[in-house]
């Protein structure tokens, strides 16, 4: 069985937010699944997915302060700034990370590690609520 649906994320903050509940509670098609796949597509260039811990806090506030140091605001060299200072840095962190997560689905949930979730990692101040793309495989 093939399901592909497009879904949303409610608007947050710049940093870096755990998703996995918010996904779950829109895909109800993952529950009588016994095995599978699921991809997860982000239509953004100025945010990315991720799976990394879910259980302290600091991890999170560790990557955002990694990733804006990494990539920092305002440099010179940038010629794209037509949307703000965040734009450009916005765009080079989604590349770094990615857009996209494929999961394994087994007994209807996925299956993740002890401590994995997913994060939403929002690099704009303002970058509004997001659009996912998930396609679902199996049976």
């Amino acid at each position: 069985m093939w399901i592909q649906k497009e879904i949303r994320l409610r608007a947050r903050a710049r940093g870096f937010h755990i998703v996995t509940d918010e996904i779950l509670s829109q895909l109800p098609e993952v529950r009588p699944m016994r095995v599978g796949l699921a991809h997860i597509f982000i239509q953004h260039t100025s945010a990315s997915l991720t799976i990394n811990e879910n259980a302290d806090p600091s991890v999170r506030e560790d990557f955002e302060g990694h990733f804006n140091r990494a990539v920092p605001e305002n440099e010179p060299w940038y010629r794209h700034r037509d949307e703000g200072p965040d734009d450009m840095p916005a765009h080079l962190k989604s590349s770094l990370l990615g857009t996209s997560v494929t999961l394994p689905i087994t007994n209807g949930r996925f299956n993740l590690g002890t401590w994995q979730g997913i994060y939403l990692c929002e690099h704009r101040d303002y970058g509004g609520s997001r659009r996912l793309v998930v396609t679902l495989q199996g049976e």
